[in-house]
């Protein structure tokens, strides 16, 4: 909310754990993402742009505008030099960063975008949207053919809860959605993209927070936050609640598992904090 993107040295024992502040957007962060190689850091926020930053320089490289607030961005999993991104007023926008412009626009009438996830293979992205109206969820979540611009199905979810978070399993044929129904969805990742109503990870709460979920390496568990504070952690196969940990006092908003050490999860609170657990 102040501007600025922290890059954080998190095993230091000193008082240098903050490593590196960037201060170039001009209004609130609202996502941030590291390059695969990790050397650089793509983020974007409500000065309607995207802003690609080479961290060990410390000089931003290239401004991406928009004409909407921007919410969300992702780099494309085998393109280093694609990323996705989406906005306040429902527009999803494929950019090249080797000439800075948007090579694809994918335009269906949405409300705000809250999430967007590239399949395993890159050809399809999953987004979701804030677009419930009544007692129906019109388009909240859309599969894309990446290539083609078109939605392949705009009737995956249909009941009355918009899904702040959409992950692909790592290896299985699904992905998950959390929804503010207070529990996660699953659904099939090859068409129609049908939802399991058989199986759904239940325990925590949501509450209109934008809680996130993310799975383990492995992909054998699944990670949530919870309007309760607490970090929950499932049972990906039986959809069991292995184990809850509290964390803090407010919300937990996002958990994530770290991508080489597998006993270790980031977690960050409502007001601001941010936790690493081992």
């Amino acid at each position: 909310m102040d501007q600025t993107v922290h890059v954080w040295n998190v095993w230091s024992n000193n008082s240098q754990k903050k490593a590196r502040v960037f201060n170039y957007h001009n209004a609130a962060v609202k996502d941030v993402r590291w390059s695969q190689e990790g050397l650089f850091l793509l983020s974007c926020g409500f000065d309607c742009s995207s802003r690609l930053v080479d961290v060990e320089k410390g000089i931003e490289t290239q401004v991406f505008k928009e004409d909407q607030a921007v919410g969300v961005v992702r780099f494309h999993p085998d393109n280093p030099s694609l990323f996705l991104s989406g906005g306040m007023k429902g527009l999803l926008r494929l950019w090249d960063v080797r000439d800075s412009k948007a090579v694809q626009e994918y335009v269906q009438g949405l409300g705000p975008i809250l999430d967007v996830e590239f399949s395993i293979d890159a050809k399809h992205f999953i987004s979701s949207s804030d677009v419930s109206r009544g007692n129906v969820s019109e388009k909240s979540i859309i599969v894309w053919d990446v290539r083609r611009q078109v939605p392949l199905s705009n009737q995956v979810y249909v009941e009355a809860y918009t899904c702040p978070c959409i992950r692909y399993h790592p290896f299985d044929s699904c992905f998950v959605a959390q929804s503010n129904g207070n529990y996660i969805a699953i659904f099939s990742s090859r068409p129609p993209f049908k939802l399991d109503k058989y199986k759904r990870y239940e325990k925590h709460g949501v509450s209109g927070f934008p809680i996130k979920c993310n799975f383990s390496l492995d992909g054998e568990k699944l990670a949530s936050g919870s309007s309760d504070g607490c970090i929950y952690l499932y049972s990906y196969r039986t959809s069991e609640l292995l184990r809850k940990i509290k964390a803090y006092d407010q919300a937990c908003i996002d958990v994530v598992f770290h991508p080489v050490l597998p006993n270790v999860i980031a977690s960050c609170c409502w007001n601001g904090n941010v936790s690493v657990f081992e």
